[in-house]
């Protein structure tokens, strides 16, 4: 019962901070002088092409650009009535991208989902690969287990993902047939989901996963080793040992629970620094997800796009802490709820 008041209210929390990321994440879009619009109505009026100018004003008057700031943040948000009535980010209205001229809720319909999963599947590989790693070269430290974890550690933090995947975009199709680009095969797309489909998707995931968790693994890796390090030299461990207790048993026990700690809690970090961290390699690769889609809305100023896209990212980050928050409580009792404000 504790646990769950505690969840509701990290869930109350994570609103509100949303809230004020939203009001951040609007105020940047529009820190750049001009937008999308202006800069075309420049480039008409520049030309003398009267119609387009036109146009273009009426899509400013259309979408509420012709407002103040703090008018055009409430009606994108939904808090009041625009042009249209109510219809903004809470109602599910993500606004139009100028840029590809489309409701941006059609540009994102599908990367949304393929960006989520392809950053799952590399999360599930960076704690597959860091863990039994970490906790192997700490137990086994200073031997060649040891060092040789630390090699492909820095070997992944010191190679550049974009590289890593071009590296692996020749050689996996060259040696093990592995499809090029993508996320499944041309004649899937915008089909409905089936067994030939779901195969093609995972085929497609391997090199981007690797690509993408390759520097996460080893980062973590790194961290938990120096962790279990650090708790496998304090005096409670010798003691354990001293009374009979098994060298593995007492690992498991007592210091992988405690250097797990940051362990869990780089949940809330990973999802959208891999997010953030894999547009350039989503673009080498050719990853229908949502990252070249953000590039081109950030170098464009296509507002509601961009806007959409970096809110998705910031409400990953704040699941991602919240999942790491209420997990932390549950693995260490050190951790009282009280002392977190609940």
């Amino acid at each position: 019962m504790e646990i769950m008041r505690y969840a509701i209210y990290r869930f109350g929390t994570m609103l509100l901070t949303l809230l004020v990321v939203s009001v951040l994440v609007f105020a940047i879009i529009n820190l750049p002088p001009g937008d999308y619009l202006s800069n075309q109505i420049a480039e008409l009026q520049a030309t003398g092409q009267s119609a387009g100018v036109a146009k273009a004003e009426f899509l400013r008057q259309e979408y509420a650009l012709d407002k103040p700031l703090w008018q055009q943040y409430m009606i994108w948000m939904g808090f009041m009535p625009g042009p249209h009535g109510f219809s903004g980010m809470i109602q599910g209205n993500f606004g139009w991208s100028f840029e590809f001229d489309s409701p941006v809720a059609d540009i994102v319909g599908d990367s949304l989902w393929l960006t989520v999963l392809v950053n799952l599947s590399a999360v599930v590989f960076v704690y597959a690969v860091a863990l039994p790693l970490g906790v192997l070269a700490a137990a086994r430290a200073r031997t060649w287990i040891d060092y040789t974890s630390a090699f492909i550690g820095y070997l992944g933090l010191a190679t550049p993902n974009f590289l890593l995947a071009l590296i692996l975009f020749y050689y996996g199709h060259r040696w093990f047939d592995l499809p090029i680009g993508g996320l499944m095969a041309p004649e899937y797309e915008g089909v409905p989901m089936n067994w030939d489909k779901v195969k093609s998707i995972l085929v497609h995931l391997i090199v981007p996963t690797f690509v993408i968790g390759t520097a996460g693994a080893s980062a973590m890796m790194q961290r938990l080793r120096a962790n279990m390090l650090d708790e496998l030299g304090k005096p409670y461990v010798e003691t354990a040992i001293a009374k009979g207790m098994k060298p593995s048993r007492m690992l498991a026990k007592y210091p992988l629970r405690v250097a797990f700690n940051p362990f869990v809690a780089d949940i809330g970090n990973l999802l959208p620094a891999m997010i953030s961290g894999s547009v350039l390699v989503s673009v080498v690769l050719g990853l229908q997800t949502i990252g070249p889609t953000l590039l081109t809305a950030l170098k464009t100023q296509d507002m509601f796009l961009s806007g959409f896209v970096l809110m998705f990212v910031a409400l990953l980050t704040l699941i991602g802490t919240m999942v790491s928050d209420v997990l932390l409580v549950l693995l260490d009792p050190r951790i009282r709820y009280e002392g977190r404000g609940a």
